[in-house]
């Protein structure tokens, strides 16, 4: 890792004598600053506190925090931070003509800040506002009276359409589709004399040894790829983009493959629709663009759910499922993980996104219905899991969506995909199995989507050679769903869902009138 890396180092104030003396001093010397503090906005473009920061007489530091707490979380993965570590090197190209840089420091936000205004009088904050989870939410609240009390002035840009603090969603997609218009914002960085932070310390070994990936697989990040994926997604790749949107292996080149972008801020959302929506060529393939433009909406949608109810990642969102019991089974749990469940569209999927990051919604939102209603498990067991492995992973449409497949909103249609039956739709010549469980490469084409039944007569599924086995199906995916359609159905009718619905409904939809078009 070439990125320079910076910890605080707290100031040694021995005695009575010596505080007095560093007050007296610091009332003298302190030098004056402003702070851009990164967050999923990794970009040098349409980046609003960095024009702000820009805009000002005074000097300014541009922060992004590794924050240790933030690393114990159960859905934080090495990849995640690979990609924004990488993300500000590619900052750090451009910025570098500017004598300007991306300093990366290594503590917690509030030992961070507290420090930093010990040395230096800090004005102002910008950043962006951060639809993160409710850890975050609250160390945010922390800061802000923290910077109250400093009189530091800490201004909060919206993105991504997303609204803070609102009490009704009427209006919502007016106000989205105004700020998609609104003029991109063209960054223009001065040559000023910078700001020298006077600590430096490296990750910690065990973090540094965790961050060597084997990244063949991944996206690259950054701005410029960003801009490239969306580039030739336009020119030629949407050609294909709502027919193949479904099939696990041609949606790699036929989808935008932007969300990995989009979710680290290498790329902002309006940047996204002004380009598709203002192309030469959006008359020509105006179908598949506004499919696009669409989900581009609704992915904002998500986040705005997020926004206003982050609790999302904790609790079944309607409080009445918390009610339905599931026996946790270990066995289902890890085989669905390590895709053996005996599915090869599922074993498939899992085996892609573990190594490449990234799949495509039917697959994702398969995986789910599969674990909360064939194998009938808790959400919870399994967002987690794929929360690490998606390099695109966004809290804000991570867990809403993972609620919505699973089957615990209330108010949205509940979704049991067959395994069988997808993959015979969705991979019919079995390209995207065989990829990724080579125990099937002999397996008949015929017979690739319930290869138990070619095998059935063979010792394949025994444990004679155990690497070149495949596995046996894990449960009868038939009963499994016949049981969850009872079950799930079922508690629909609980007093507690119903009126839990009704809450949901006013708090998070909006008319369909009101969702036309605009």
């Amino acid at each position: 890792m070439s990125l320079q890396l910076t910890k605080l180092v707290k100031p040694k104030l021995n005695d009575i004598s010596s505080i007095y003396r560093r007050f007296k001093l610091s009332k003298v010397t302190k030098q004056s600053i402003n702070i851009v503090w990164l967050k999923r906005d990794l970009r040098t473009q349409d980046h609003l506190p960095l024009k702000m920061a820009e805009d000002s007489d005074i000097p300014y530091i541009i922060l992004y925090l590794i924050e240790p707490s933030l690393l114990k979380r159960p859905d934080w993965s090495p990849r995640h931070l690979w990609f924004a570590l990488e993300s500000i090197k590619n900052i750090n190209v451009t910025l570098k003509e500017c004598n300007k840089q991306v300093e990366v420091l290594f503590s917690d936000a509030e030992e961070i800040f507290n420090s930093l205004s010990i040395e230096y009088q800090i004005l102002n904050i910008f950043s962006h506002t951060e639809t993160g989870v409710k850890e975050t939410w609250d160390r945010d609240v922390r800061l802000r009276n923290h910077f109250k009390s400093k009189r530091i002035n800490w201004i909060e840009s919206p993105t991504n359409g997303v609204i803070r603090g609102i009490d009704s969603r009427n209006g919502w997609d007016r106000r989205w589709y105004e700020t998609m218009r609104m003029p991109i914002i063209q960054n223009r960085y001065s040559n000023r004399k910078t700001v020298s932070i006077k600590f430096n310390k490296p990750l910690p070994k065990n973090l540094t040894t965790s961050l060597s990936l084997n990244t063949e697989s991944f996206q690259p990040p950054g701005e410029k790829y960003a801009w490239k994926y969306l580039s030739s997604f336009v020119v030629d790749r949407s050609e294909a983009y709502l027919s193949n949107i479904s099939n696990p292996s041609k949606s790699k080149k036929s989808c935008s493959r932007i969300s990995v972008y989009l979710s680290w801020g290498n790329i902002s959302s309006k940047q996204c629709y002004q380009y598709i929506k203002y192309h030469p060529k959006f008359d020509q393939n105006k179908r598949n663009f506004n499919g696009f433009l669409t989900r581009l909406k609704w992915r904002c949608h998500f986040m705005q759910k997020f926004e206003d109810e982050c609790e999302y990642e904790t609790r079944c969102i309607n409080r009445g499922y918390e009610l339905l019991e599931r026996e946790r089974n270990q066995e289902f749990i890890t085989n669905w993980m390590r895709g053996k469940t005996g599915f090869p569209l599922i074993d498939a999927s899992i085996r892609s996104v573990v190594a490449s990051g990234w799949l495509n919604f039917r697959m994702r939102a398969m995986l789910v219905s599969f674990f909360c209603h064939h194998l009938d498990q808790d959400w919870r067991d399994g967002a987690n899991f794929l929360a690490k492995q998606f390099l695109d992973y966004e809290p804000g449409i991570h867990f809403p969506q993972f609620q919505m497949q699973a089957g615990t909103t209330g108010i949205n249609t509940i979704r049991i995909y067959n395994p069988v039956k997808q993959s015979q739709d969705h991979d019919k010549e079995g390209v995207f199995i065989k990829e990724w469980i080579p125990e099937l490469e002999s397996c008949p084409v015929d017979s690739i989507h319930e290869p138990w039944k070619y095998y059935s007569s063979t010792d394949f599924f025994q444990d004679i050679q155990p690497h070149l086995a495949y596995h046996k199906p894990i449960i009868d995916h038939k009963i499994g769903a016949s049981n969850a359609r009872k079950k799930i159905w079922g508690h629909r009718s609980n007093d507690l869902v119903k009126l839990e619905k009704q809450r949901i409904l006013d708090k998070h939809t909006r008319s369909n009138k009101l969702r036309m078009k605009t």
